[in-house]
């Protein structure tokens, strides 16, 4: 069990042109205050700013005098951070929190030896301090996490960057209290922002006239200002109330029917959006910039014009039932709530301390993974290689991976003595444990781990996750499956769970002793399954392709098995159609991106794996076959129905009712090509890789998932 700190000092820095009033709250100061207040730690949280105004939001804040906000020749941002820093210099925080300003958080990380949180509530790229890629890699070696209000925003501060440090970062939406029913709603039409282009003031001017004009039992209001002034609406029914108080906003939400966000500019969130959809409004909105992100329930223009606006609006008013409908939907499905979102905050300033368990935030965990990369056979196994979809579904579900193949480790270093060679590893993999930390360790198909180096990963870190996988065949029938389940065994008592291609009850009938299995299919990967046969003119029709273990390049004289007679007796049942086999009739394996190039050059493709049929075992080729597009043939017995229809794969009962099956196809080029893409897509709608990863960890972590 963690440490927790259970008393946190925080300084949270907002702009000093950011308004910290109750009249003239904007975005982060609404953010800010409504966060404190749900927080644990609003007793020893202070949060620094400038204003003139006296009617703060909350009591815990600070104002900073500022002296040279008009002054030509010195700098007011300057002022303003030397200030904070005579008073931190003070006070001692454990964490200070900047909001929507990197030059502040840089410059006062120089002088003050703290930990930071930045919180990026517009464009990153926009700002000062966060433009260049130096900069951006400078603020994450900075701080202990990142926050962005959307999605689009943390894109933004990635632009050229490595994905894979978006581990320091977490997205937390702006957020809102929730109602519990609907407000008595009236014909108001309510724009929100300032009245310029950029927030398509002009286009809901042209629009909200012509609907007054149509529809005289109707009012717009427009809430917000501008200085540099030029757009103005003249009609009897339409109302300017100028910047209102936070209050009076939400008030006004409550009788609107009818809220319009047509922004041009890339919203970083949309506030407006999200409250608007939260008070019960049918909301229109364009889709710029997080927008999208603000809720699921309102109208989003594809095209952005004063017709488009005009229909829309035009539409939700004639359409009683259907406005109402969305108004309804809206209050009912809020997607960022303030009370789930400020405990997401507190837990991340949990784990910035140093004696915190700062991996578990929102489930982001690092990932030691080990399994053989392939170096020593040149990555001719890239495109099979189950291992690396693992790394790539668990980084693009933004965790952590450090990956150690095994296999090459030891055979880079054997000049030393096998012996040797084994109590280097260990000592290796002890040592990169040790300043790693992983949450999980996962390893598939290995010997070279030994238990006792397990045993010490654990004492290290008694909160440690260890989990195996093995995409092997698990059968009865097979003298190669009895060194698997060998394999598996070593390590089942010491992991706490594993992972096989095969239905676990499998395994159970011939090892009761074995805990804790469970079935995963092999995954496809959007970038290493990215072909679509059935959209090409392939030249051949069936395409196989077997090998004598993966490790070899070549076959092994004299091997013959179950799979080389079965093929013998098909290819004389279907003397006409071009087949285009490897690893049969002394024609050898292929590999990498060889095998890519011949593989897209038929149409169909037989699975079929060693070993009789068996519950859900498949050799991990159908992801490569299935997964790129090929009309694909499995024998009934391996259940494949229990993932797919008739109309997405082919079932064969026998070699002869596959012999006809495999000339049918192969002259019916409309119905096989519908198969097959029917195939692609639900192969990749349930088993694509960050799918299977995030079964992997859920199960790892003791929570249910269904993988299909």
């Amino acid at each position: 069990m963690s440490l927790i700190r259970k008393n946190i000092k925080i300084a949270t820095i907002l702009p000093y042109k950011e308004n910290y009033t109750h009249a003239k709250a904007s975005a982060a100061s609404l953010w800010v205050s409504e966060f404190f207040k749900k927080s644990k730690y609003n007793k020893t949280n202070h949060i620094y700013g400038h204003t003139k105004n006296k009617d703060y939001l909350t009591n815990n804040y600070f104002n900073i005098e500022l002296n040279n906000i008009k002054s030509r020749l010195k700098s007011a941002t300057s002022e303003y951070i030397n200030k904070l820093v005579k008073k931190f210099r003070n006070q001692k925080y454990d964490l200070i929190e900047v909001h929507n300003r990197p030059i502040i958080l840089v410059e006062i990380a120089k002088k003050i030896k703290t930990r930071y949180i930045m919180y990026f509530h517009n464009d990153p790229l926009s700002m000062n301090g966060s433009k260049t890629i130096n900069q951006r890699l400078n603020i994450i070696s900075t701080v202990e996490k990142i926050i962005f209000v959307s999605e689009w925003t943390q894109k933004r501060f990635f632009v050229d960057l490595d994905d894979k440090l978006k581990t320091k970062t977490e997205v937390v939406y702006p957020s809102v209290n929730t109602k519990k029913k609907i407000s008595k709603k009236k014909n108001f039409i309510t724009f929100i922002g300032k009245l310029n282009d950029s927030k398509g003031y002009d286009l809901f001017a042209k629009a909200i006239v012509r609907i007054l004009d149509e529809f005289p039992n109707w009012k717009a209001y427009s809430l917000g200002d501008e200085e540099r002034r030029d757009i103005y609406i003249n009609h009897k029914n339409h109302y300017e109330l100028g910047f209102l108080n936070h209050k009076n906003v939400l008030e006004l939400l409550d009788k609107t029917s009818i809220s319009v966000v047509p922004s041009r500019w890339e919203e970083p969130f949309g506030r407006t959006a999200l409250e608007s959809s939260s008070r019960g409004c049918a909301t229109i909105i364009s889709n710029k910039g997080g927008l999208p992100e603000t809720t699921n329930q309102a109208i989003i223009l594809k095209n952005l014009n004063e017709e488009i606006l005009y229909k829309q609006i035009r539409y939700l008013i004639r359409n009683s039932k259907r406005r109402k409908q969305i108004q309804i939907d809206s209050l009912n499905n809020v997607q960022h709530i303030i009370t789930s979102n400020s405990k997401i905050i507190d837990k991340i300033r949990q784990e910035s301390l140093p004696y915190s368990n700062f991996n578990f935030i929102k489930k982001k965990i690092k990932i030691l993974n080990i399994y053989n990369q392939g170096q020593k056979l040149n990555h001719r196994l890239y495109n099979i290689s189950v291992g690396k979809k693992f790394s790539n579904g668990f980084i693009r579900n933004g965790h952590d991976v450090l990956e150690i193949s095994d296999r090459d480790f030891i055979k880079n270093n054997r000049s030393l003595n096998f012996l040797s060679i084994k109590n280097t590893f260990q000592k290796y993999l002890l040592e990169t444990f040790k300043n790693y930390n992983p949450d999980l360790v996962f390893f598939g198909h290995t010997r070279n781990i030994d238990q006792e180096t397990i045993y010490n990963f654990k004492n290290i870190n008694r909160n440690l996750i260890v989990s195996q996988w093995n995409e092997d065949p698990i059968m009865p029938s097979l003298d190669y499956s009895k060194d698997n389940i060998i394999n598996i065994k070593r390590y089942s008592e010491l992991v706490d769970h594993t992972f096989i291609t095969t239905h676990p009850d499998e395994l159970v009938k011939q090892d009761k002793n074995i805990k804790n299995v469970h079935f995963f299919f092999v995954p496809v990967d959007k970038n290493i399954e990215f072909f679509n046969v059935y959209k090409l003119n392939p030249q051949k029709d069936l395409f196989y392709a077997m090998s004598h273990g993966v490790n070899r390049a070549v076959l092994r004289e004299g091997t013959e098995d179950d799979r080389i007679l079965f093929l013998n007796k098909l290819v004389k049942k279907i003397p006409n159609i071009k087949y285009d086999f490897y690893g049969f009739a002394n024609k050898q394996p292929i590999w990498g991106n060889n095998f890519f190039r011949t593989l897209i050059n038929s149409k169909m493709a037989l699975n079929l794996s060693r070993g009789k049929p068996t519950k859900y075992y498949s050799s991990n080729r159908i992801a490569s076959i299935m997964g790129n597009g090929l009309l694909t043939f499995i024998d009934s017995k391996v259940k494949m129905n229990h993932f797919f229809s008739n109309k997405e794969i082919i079932f064969y009962n026998n070699i002869d009712d596959l012999s006809e099956k495999i000339k049918f196809y192969a002259k019916n080029d409309k119905v096989r090509i519908e198969i097959a893409k029917n195939g692609r897509k639900k192969y990749f709608k349930l088993f694509n890789e960050r799918r299977v990863a995030k079964y992997i960890i859920d199960i790892s972590l003791g929570e249910n998932y269904n993988l299909f």
